[in-house]
């Protein structure tokens, strides 16, 4: 990996070193935003129901989700430069398979390959980051500047799609090709080798537990409109089961995925936690925006891109300031702000109709979301892995990115369901508010997450001196 450093000047190899980590974030954001936006293209073309549409976003997030704890372990165990570089090539060839899919189903597989080489880039990168720059002001830096990538490559996305989708919707697919293949390169020869290996092996039975454990949860609340109550919690109770069996199979095993005891910090799991609601609320509000402004309004994928674009350009400008914030502040105010903008952001879209205002909803409301991000996402990628040993960032960067790709899937399953219940002969603005209310319902849950991690003081009550006698 490359050479550690405390001292506060970064050379040009570190510095290139670190442009090709936060390429890997910005080409993940980049996906993500571009698919959205052409969510309602790829619809029309190949046919899909809404519900089966949504599996086109949760296939890449279960993919990611699903094996981000085996993703980190492995960086940890086999080395992070190994895993990252490997992982980039499945990337590059799933981008180019899903730019030529003409199938809803294959394309569906072919996010979830996509979603899979993320499951090991992006904890590979996080950790490399983590163990190579000091805790304290300088990883707080590294890590404000690999955040902002992110926030960058979404609202580039988001513009770029709205241009890729009128000429068609595999180039926002196709287009993220010659980038992997790019930063693969660069960072074949930037990134040092390293022999240095973890102890331990491969939990793969875990792997496999936590995985169908997600993949059957999420499944169950997205069919749930569609089948019987007690089917839906059959399938919940199943997965609940599979989730109890993967504890018992990491307290019993040798080298477990998930070291359990790691969980014994407060700050990690309410760091945790936090991701879960910021990501997933977010993922489910961007799915019924597409649908709203696309399906509902008619407005165009460009035009659409541009509404989202305030909020990705101000966590791309803001994310850079937000080291200097966390190391003045602390991380645990600034999440509770971004809590009450996240809660804010979605209160005002609770007023959507046929005739949206620019200026008192869109606009007021996607800044607000995008102040939201910029001050917790980077403060709370800070907070999980601040105190954790170097032999498990990988780990610590794997749950952290887990819980957030979960969340995504989850929320995104819920919103889903309460967005076509009804859809037949129900009123679509109705629905559509139902839907946001879900957002916003996660957000308020996530804001007393937030405040539960602030250290309040007791005033220090001044002490009268005592005033001598007149003798």
């Amino acid at each position: 990996m490359i050479s550690s450093t405390k001292d506060e000047r970064w050379g040009a190899r570190l510095w290139g070193a670190l442009t090709v980590l936060c390429a890997v974030v910005f080409l993940d954001a980049l996906d993500v935003s571009m698919v959205g936006v052409a969510l309602p293209s790829i619809q029309a073309d190949l046919g899909m129901t809404t519900t089966s549409l949504q599996w086109v976003v949760s296939g890449y997030v279960l993919g990611y989700g699903g094996l981000l704890l085996l993703g980190g372990r492995t960086a940890d165990l086999l080395g992070r430069r190994r895993v990252f570089l490997s992982a980039l090539v499945l990337f590059a060839v799933a981008s180019l398979l899903g730019g030529l899919m003409s199938d809803g189903t294959l394309l569906i597989a072919a996010r979830f390959a996509k979603g899979v080489s993320a499951a090991f880039t992006a904890p590979a990168a996080l950790s490399i980051i983590t163990t190579t720059f000091a805790e304290g002001p300088a990883r707080n830096r590294a890590l404000s500047i690999f955040t902002a990538s992110g926030a960058s490559g979404f609202s580039l996305g988001l513009v770029l799609s709205g241009v890729l989708t009128e000429i068609g919707w595999r180039w926002t697919f196709l287009m993220p090709v010659p980038v992997a293949i790019i930063a693969l390169v660069a960072g074949a020869r930037l990134l040092e080798r390293s022999d240095e290996r973890g102890e331990g092996g491969h939990d793969l039975l875990g792997a496999v537990t936590i995985t169908a454990a997600m993949l059957l949860m999420v499944f169950a609340v997205v069919e749930a409109p569609k089948v019987s109550v007690a089917r839906t919690v059959v399938s919940l109770a199943a997965s609940a089961a599979l989730v109890g069996l993967f504890v018992r199979l990491e307290r019993r095993v040798r080298h477990p995925l998930v070291r359990l005891g790691i969980l014994r910090s407060a700050p990690l799991v309410r760091a945790n936690v936090g991701l879960v609601i910021l990501f997933g609320s977010y993922v489910g509000f961007q799915f019924v925006a597409m649908q709203y402004f696309q399906n509902l309004l008619g407005w165009s994928a460009l035009t659409t891109a541009l509404a989202f674009l305030p909020a990705g350009l101000l966590v791309a400008v803001g994310s850079t300031t937000m080291g200097r914030l966390a190391d003045r502040f602390g991380t645990a105010r600034l999440i509770v702000v971004g809590s009450v903008a996240l809660l804010a952001g979605y209160a005002v879209f609770l007023r959507v109709d046929l005739h949206p205002g620019l200026f008192t909803m869109v606009l007021p409301g996607m800044l607000l979301l995008g102040v939201a991000f910029a001050l917790s996402f980077p403060s709370l990628n800070i907070q999980a892995t601040a105190g954790v040993d170097d032999e498990e960032q990988g780990l610590a960067s794997g749950l952290l990115n887990t819980s957030g790709q979960v969340g995504g899937a989850v929320v995104l399953a819920i919103v889903t369901a309460v967005l076509t219940a009804g859809a037949d002969g129900g009123d679509p603005i109705t629905r559509f508010r139902a839907a946001i209310l879900v957002s916003a319902g996660f957000a308020l849950a996530g804001l007393a997450v937030a405040v539960s991690g602030l250290r309040f003081r007791r005033p220090v009550e001044a002490r009268e001196e005592p005033v001598p006698e007149l003798v």
